[in-house]
């Protein structure tokens, strides 16, 4: 906890000046908020116990929902009707200014404040929207098993792979996601944040 919180903090600092040039580009450029919010799902507290049908909750999340801050990419419009949808390569829906920093990254910058809540780690599998998170419990093996710890701004995965834009995409960054819970440490988080750097700079595992 401290080491993501000292790690925000700094990262806050050094970012700032970025971070208020995308809120004035975005102000400038396009009618809506800054910074766009969603409803994701997270750390699974009851894993650890033991689990018996009758400890479950009605209606089962998979982790403790909360509120993920973004510097806004797309147009306010993007889901007419209110239901989650997968964002695509070229997504028309994107504006001039959110092509930029979602190549670059950018856009999550405001998840430093996530983690200074205590909702996410610097490190760890991205969480995901109820609503996507349900159908993938079911349709991918394994999918659960990535709330066993906090939610990342980056992470194995996100290095490695590109957005999702398929269930086999989802598939191989749960590998990853997995594969980082078996070998998780304060190096191993070093790394990947060091390895983010040129994801960010370079688009090297993104779009």
């Amino acid at each position: 906890m401290l080491f993501n919180v000292t790690m925000a903090t700094l990262m806050l600092i050094v970012a700032s000046p970025v971070m208020l040039l995308t809120a004035l580009l975005i102000r400038m450029t396009s009618r809506g908020p800054i910074v766009y919010t969603q409803v994701r799902v997270g750390l699974d507290r009851r894993w650890a116990r033991t689990h018996s049908i009758n400890e479950r909750r009605r209606e089962n999340l998979g982790g403790v929902p909360f509120v993920i801050y973004k510097f806004r990419s797309m147009r306010v419009d993007a889901e007419k009707d209110g239901q989650a949808v997968w964002a695509t390569q070229g997504d028309d829906r994107t504006t001039a200014i959110g092509k930029i920093i979602r190549k670059s990254r950018i856009d999550e910058l405001p998840q430093l404040f996530n983690v200074l809540r205590g909702d996410m780690n610097i490190v760890g599998p991205r969480p995901e929207r109820p609503s996507i998170f349900v159908r993938l419990r079911e349709q991918v093996d394994g999918y659960p098993l990535r709330q066993r710890v906090k939610p990342g701004i980056t992470g194995l995965a996100q290095i490695s792979n590109p957005y999702d834009a398929s269930l086999d995409d989802v598939r191989r960054k749960v590998y990853f996601d997995i594969e980082y819970m078996r070998t998780q440490s304060l190096w191993t988080d070093f790394v990947i944040m060091a390895k983010t750097v040129p994801v960010m700079l370079f688009r090297i595992g993104g779009w």
